[in-house]
């Protein structure tokens, strides 16, 4: 766990975070820094006076919280590439999902018993390492071909654990994300009962609510049924993304992309082994196992927001269209 924080980040994070952890997410630093500041379009002279900028305009959204820390709120302009407006969307969409979605955003114990089970059954963690352009890889496997698809809430609950950690921990930004998905479990009985309604909204809190810049999707161990899948997906993308997702029958073609030195032994690369890594997050997300409780009442106010509520069947409506937030 990075040791940068400073005092002003959120009350009792000494109480929680003094142990000492496995490092699961390395910082960039020297050259490597540099060119992701140029990257995220980040002045470190001027990037404080916007994160001032920020904090001044959530103190008066009557619907959202008046306080929240340094280290998040400079990973959403980063993400937004210090564009203001887009980093107050951003914010916005972040609280209101947390109200609209708290099948994703509450009882976020790692240790329940559903999520337990779920976590010996598949494996989703970000690597340590970054790839030579400043970017982050995650990797996301199922073990068993009997996961059930009536599951998909609580596994993007555990992604979503985990991005929240990352808002927190990746205290110097990264260039972007690379996800890498494997599709050898994927099985018909999965495609039968794949719920779209489930997929769009987990999209939409990824896509509009976090400050993502996703740089490219592969599918390793991909199966003709696979172009099904991504059939589904591909309505609810927006259109850069759907551009940016590359199937692979063969991992060489992988490391056309993504250098081995970034990947686990499991997929030919040199990092280590992804079970060790993934087992490092579950502890990392138990170890937050509190402060997730915290966050619980960290969110939007629908009652409180100026103008219309948030109405969220047409935020999620079946038509596929996305309505953007209005702020001021």
């Amino acid at each position: 766990m990075s040791q940068s924080y400073s005092s002003k980040t959120v009350p009792g994070f000494i109480k929680y975070f003094s142990m000492a952890s496995v490092a699961t997410l390395v910082q960039p630093s020297g050259e490597l820094w540099k060119k992701i500041r140029v990257e995220l379009n980040e002045d470190v002279n001027t990037r404080y006076q916007d994160l001032a900028a920020i904090k001044e305009w959530l103190r008066k959204q009557p619907h959202l919280p008046d306080e929240w820390d340094e280290d998040r709120m400079m990973t959403f302009l980063r993400g937004c590439s210090f564009s203001l407006e887009k980093c107050k969307r951003k914010l916005d969409m972040y609280f209101t999902m947390r109200t609209a979605c708290p099948e994703f955003f509450t009882n976020r114990d790692i240790r329940r018993p559903e999520l337990a089970d779920l976590l010996a059954r598949l494996q989703g963690p970000p690597m340590a390492g970054l790839t030579p352009n400043g970017r982050r890889v995650t990797i996301a496997r199922g073990l068993d071909k009997n996961l059930d698809t009536n599951q998909l809430n609580d596994v993007f609950k555990i992604a979503m654990m985990m991005g929240d950690v990352r808002l927190k921990e990746e205290v110097e930004g990264v260039a972007g994300d690379i996800y890498i998905l494997d599709a050898s479990v994927v099985s018909p009985t999965h495609l039968a009962k794949l719920s779209p309604s489930v997929i769009k909204k987990f999209l939409i809190c990824v896509q509009e609510a976090y400050p993502v810049k996703l740089k490219e999707v592969h599918v390793v161990n991909a199966s003709p049924l696979v172009d099904k899948v991504v059939g589904i997906i591909k309505p609810f993308l927006k259109e850069k993304i759907k551009n940016r997702i590359f199937i692979h029958t063969d991992l060489n073609t992988l490391y056309e992309y993504v250098p081995k030195d970034v990947l686990p032994i499991e997929y030919g690369g040199t990092c280590g082994s992804l079970k060790e890594i993934n087992d490092a997050w579950v502890k990392k997300l138990e170890d937050y196992t509190e402060w997730f409780k915290e966050q619980e009442s960290i969110k939007a106010n629908e009652s409180l927001r100026p103008g219309k509520p948030t109405n969220y069947d047409e935020l999620f409506g079946i038509d596929g269209s996305f309505r953007q937030l209005s702020i001021d």
